[in-house]
């Protein structure tokens, strides 16, 4: 049997341990602070978008997570003003800035618990992420979907009328 010669003398042990150790926490909390600066420069974005469109004459609709409220502005002027029910807690609305990329007057959403035919003035602005009529629910101004931006179907139908394809939709809280 051969025994292998250790390479690193055991009075240097004890100090390498202490060096790795202590990069690890220092990367661990770049990590962490790296997560905190993005989430803060996604935020600045969206401030400096809701600028950028509030100076402009640009249709486009606010969603603020945290009020449960959806504000459709022309430029700086509020045309409508709606209560929603956005993402449960697990199953967040996302956060940022996006387009309406699709528009729907009736479409079928399924989903691993769910299954509902005919949803009502549905538009797409981030996949399957969508603002759109929700009649089996009354809960608006609560968060109770699965991500979605829920309306009530007449709210909806009239923001559907409303915005066109590529029209800015901000999400924050």
């Amino acid at each position: 049997m051969q025994i292998m010669k250790n390479w690193i003398p055991n009075n240097w042990v004890r100090p390498l341990t202490a060096i790795f150790v202590g990069a690890a926490i220092t990367l661990g909390s770049l990590g962490a602070s790296s997560t905190e600066a993005l989430a803060q420069s996604k935020g600045s974005r969206i401030r400096q978008s809701i600028q950028r469109l509030k100076q402009s004459e640009r249709r486009w609709i606010q969603v603020d997570l945290s009020e449960q409220k959806l504000v459709a502005w022309r430029g700086r002027t509020p045309v409508y003003s709606m209560l929603v029910s956005t993402g449960r807690r697990k199953d967040p609305t996302l956060t940022g800035v996006f387009n309406i990329q699709s528009k729907h007057r009736k479409a079928r959403m399924r989903g691993e618990d769910y299954d509902r035919k005919n949803v009502p003035s549905v538009m797409y602005y981030d996949g399957s992420y969508g603002i759109h009529g929700a009649y089996w629910h009354n809960s608006f101004g609560t968060p109770v979907s699965r991500g979605c931006v829920n309306l009530r179907p007449k709210q909806a139908r009239t923001l559907y009328s409303w915005a066109s394809i590529g029209t800015p939709v901000v999400v924050h809280r």
